[in-house]
């Protein structure tokens, strides 16, 4: 495989592959891992609070080189320390179970250093709030460049991803090049709405997505007409979902094709594919919102697109990596082959060829990022050249 395998275990294999594709420095997380490499080999589960101790230590240290970069007029400089470091404690909070002791102030610091590195770097995105019918979706919104208006895309989580994570995947960079803007969300069950707002993960996503559609269409600088919509891992179900039930998208595309997900947690429970995180079942009950294992399985049986994937009558893509080691590359095949009503499908699985082969290509996550950013160029009036 070509994920960089530091550690016995594939689910922090994963996370530090996620640092590394999100603008993480190598020396850095070898520095953070090199302590702990021995803590991984008693499974996923054991290690994690030393896996935050040493995470969360090195951003310190890069909190602190910011500070004096600021104290100098060098705002860049201390923005792309920053960015790091809120990288790394973002990455260093999701490993931990939920309630873990210093989880919320991980969070905390995180999401402010995300701020500060905004403001210092002058980075183009734009934390907006978006009303819903309980609470509100918080969001990152990156404009294209010009007057517009222009053709955008609302982009959804995973199951254990952010909005700032959607970010660093550097998709809003890509479509933004290519004339198209960019709204990261925090939908329920995800990022600051699951966290900050107990907001549960709830399968009919059309119910928020739409109301990033009504929010897109009250701005100036977007075309209504040409508003698409994708999701990373666990957002290859919110995204046909909505597609499939808010008429308003003139696109759409996943970036792993998460196509029956009820039917992926009974192979889980047989142990077989890998978590994408430690301490999964208590996680994916609080993202659920569920009292107990029955009450999550009852709730997640509406993770499964059989039946629905026929409401979409637009343009629809679906990518998946060939050797997928959490979900299934038949998966994808489910997908495209039930897009009868779209007017262009398309598959795209990527190989050992060109990489992007794991999950949501944790490998190498530019194959995905410039298909689906072409996708939307071509299906939504942007640019490719």
């Amino acid at each position: 495989m070509a994920l960089f395998e530091y550690f016995p275990n594939y689910i922090w294999n994963l996370s530090v592959a996620i640092a590394m594709e999100s603008g993480g420095r190598i020396g850095e997380i070898v520095d953070m891992c090199q302590p702990i490499k021995d803590a991984a080999a008693s499974g996923a589960d054991a290690g994690t609070p030393m896996f935050m101790a040493q995470w969360v230590a090195m951003a310190d240290k890069l909190i602190d080189l910011a500070a004096e970069d600021e104290a100098q007029g060098r705002a860049f400089s201390a923005s792309d320390k920053l960015e790091r470091a809120s990288l790394y404690l973002f990455n260093a909070e999701r490993m931990q179970g939920h309630g873990h002791p210093g989880r919320q102030a991980t969070y905390a610091k995180a999401r402010d250093t995300f701020d500060r590195s905004t403001a210092l770097g002058q980075i183009n995105r734009r934390r907006v709030d978006i009303p819903l019918a309980t609470g509100t979706m918080p969001a990152l919104y990156t404009s294209a460049p010009g007057n517009g208006p222009h053709p955008v895309v609302v982009y959804c989580n995973g199951l254990d991803s952010c909005k700032e994570l959607l970010y660093w995947s550097r998709l809003p960079e890509a479509l933004a090049r290519r004339g198209i803007s960019t709204l990261c969300v925090d939908q329920p069950g995800s990022g600051e709405a699951l966290r900050l707002q107990n907001l549960p993960v709830d399968p009919h996503s059309e119910n928020w997505a739409s109301k990033a559609v009504d929010w897109l269409e009250q701005q100036g600088d977007v075309d209504p007409k040409r508003i698409g919509m994708t999701g990373i891992s666990l957002g290859g179900h919110f995204a046909p979902r909505a597609v499939a039930y808010e008429p308003r998208f003139a696109s759409g595309a996943v970036w792993g094709a998460n196509h029956n997900w009820a039917e992926v947690q009974q192979k889980r429970m047989k142990r077989e594919g890998e978590n994408p995180v430690p301490h999964y079942w208590a996680h994916v009950m609080w993202a659920f919102g569920a009292s107990d294992m029955d009450d999550f399985l009852a709730k997640a049986e509406d993770m499964n697109l059989n039946g629905h994937m026929d409401g979409i009558k637009v343009p629809f893509l679906v990518t998946h990596g060939a050797k997928d080691r959490q979900i299934s590359v038949d998966y994808a095949h489910d997908c495209y082959d039930q897009l009868v009503n779209s007017p262009r499908r398309a598959l795209k699985l990527f190989t050992e060829r060109e990489g992007g082969v794991e999950h949501v290509g944790a490998d190498n996550m530019s194959y995905g990022r410039d298909y689906i950013a072409d996708w939307f160029a071509d299906t939504l009036g942007g640019k490719t050249a």
